[in-house]
């Protein structure tokens, strides 16, 4: 109960404002909790809560009603189908996230094999930092079953997937891959922010732990930075530990935006896979193109994984919402591509309202050399594209309009120069 303030000073009834009342109606938009810290009954409640022997929160750092609202939600989505139980935990973004499950399941001499393609990020994480502190990583054909299991130590700890792996589009075969990793007594993490769980569930295919990069799809209008980790309970608490240790906790006002776009995330995603779809379709059949990555096309070499792994409704399967599209010309024709388009934006971020491009040699994988952007499955002329929700039609007809302009170019530049006759 506050403390009466009748006869005290103006600055100590300024400090001391009165507590607003608890509503006693349910909001339907989720309250924000900014608070940084928090007050407790007594010694007793404070040194329960700090022990963590009592539910509650001590301090922002340790963790936020809101970002434990935005977790519950995610955790809903995720194990939807599973009978165990199914926790998530939220961070300030998806590195933090990422970072968060390496350390808390590998130490010095461990061992992590992860796909090839891998998000720029994590790659320079694992061949970076911790490889200064013994960690080592293989990276592999994380569509290739095969290479992962030959890939496999006695020190591996983690067997890092990408539900979908960038730029190709790649389908890990998940349940195939927690079985490798199983028998080596190791963890498989996927990383399903590309798909989200809309499109795949990779907890119910095997999977350990998921892990998102929740400020692009889930959040889905790019005004939120944010990540998460769902998984078993047990699993969970580890994570908790290094996120407080971090520091790495979602802010509040992130947790709010990010929560309430779940709220829309089968709507978006059903509307960008109908979109992706058709797009890939066009462009694939398009003379200007060398190479489109959607395994929504039969000739992918995941399309029937997919259809074995991934969700379906009226529409039919969902492939995701991301479509690499390779020009002829190498490099400077995917440059070009990306300049000349008129509504997708050039930007590395996806999974928003408005589609974006952007050539993908040279920004998420521009630390890679030829070669192992070859391993990589890399063209050096990819460019990926995120479709958001405009209408199709308009999108493949900006496209199209895009490709007959690098075809121009190339004509006038082989043309020969006219050159007067000064005789």
């Amino acid at each position: 109960m506050r403390k009466e303030l009748r006869g005290l000073g103006e600055n100590t009834r300024a400090a001391h404002p009165p507590t607003p009342p608890v509503p006693q109606q349910a909001p339907l938009g989720l309250p924000v909790w900014r608070a940084g810290a928090y007050a407790f009954a007594g010694a007793a409640e404070h040194a329960a809560l700090a022990a963590g022997e009592a539910p509650g929160y001590t301090s922002g750092l340790a963790g936020n009603p809101s970002a434990d609202a935005f977790a519950e939600a995610l955790a809903a989505l995720e194990g939807v189908r599973l009978s165990e139980p199914v926790e998530a935990q939220a961070f300030a973004s998806g590195m933090a996230a990422a970072t968060a499950v390496l350390l808390a399941f590998t130490g010095a001499g461990a061992h992590v094999v992860a796909p090839a393609a891998c998000d720029g990020g994590l790659h320079g994480l694992l061949t970076g930092l911790l490889a200064r502190f013994g960690v080592r990583a293989s990276f592999v054909d994380g569509a290739d079953p095969a290479a992962v299991r030959a890939a496999i130590r006695p020190s591996t700890r983690l067997v890092w997937a990408e539900t979908l792996s960038a730029p190709a589009m790649a389908v890990a075969d998940l349940p195939l891959l927690a079985e490798i990793a199983h028998e080596a007594g190791a963890l498989l993490v996927a990383d399903s922010t590309l798909a989200t769980p809309v499109v795949c569930r990779p907890l119910e295919h095997g999977a350990d732990l998921v892990v998102h990069a929740a400020g692009t799809c889930l959040g889905g209008h790019g005004d939120a930075t944010g990540g998460a980790v769902a998984g078993a309970p047990a699993l969970l608490a580890e994570l908790r530990r290094v996120r407080t240790d971090t520091g790495a906790v979602l802010a509040p006002d992130e947790a709010f935006l990010l929560r309430r776009g779940l709220e829309t995330l089968p709507l978006r995603i059903r509307r960008q896979c109908d979109t992706a779809n058709l797009f890939a379709a066009a462009l694939a059949r398009h003379p200007d193109v060398k190479a489109v990555g959607y395994p929504g096309l039969p000739g992918h070499p995941g399309h029937a994984l997919a259809r074995e792994l991934f969700d379906a409704g009226p529409e039919g399967t969902r492939f995701g919402a991301a479509v690499t599209v390779t020009p002829h010309g190498g490099a400077d024709a995917g440059l070009a591509l990306a300049d000349a388009l008129r509504l997708p934006l050039v930007a590395a971020t996806f999974g928003g309202a408005r589609t974006t491009a952007h050539h993908v040699a040279s920004t998420t994988h521009r630390h890679r050399g030829p070669d192992a952007l070859a391993a990589a499955g890399v063209d050096p002329g990819a460019v990926r594209f995120s479709l958001g929700l405009e209408d199709a039609d308009d999108l493949i007809r900006d496209v199209t309009e895009a490709l007959a302009a690098l075809r121009r170019a190339r004509g006038a530049a082989t043309r020969e120069p006219l050159v007067a006759d000064t005789g």
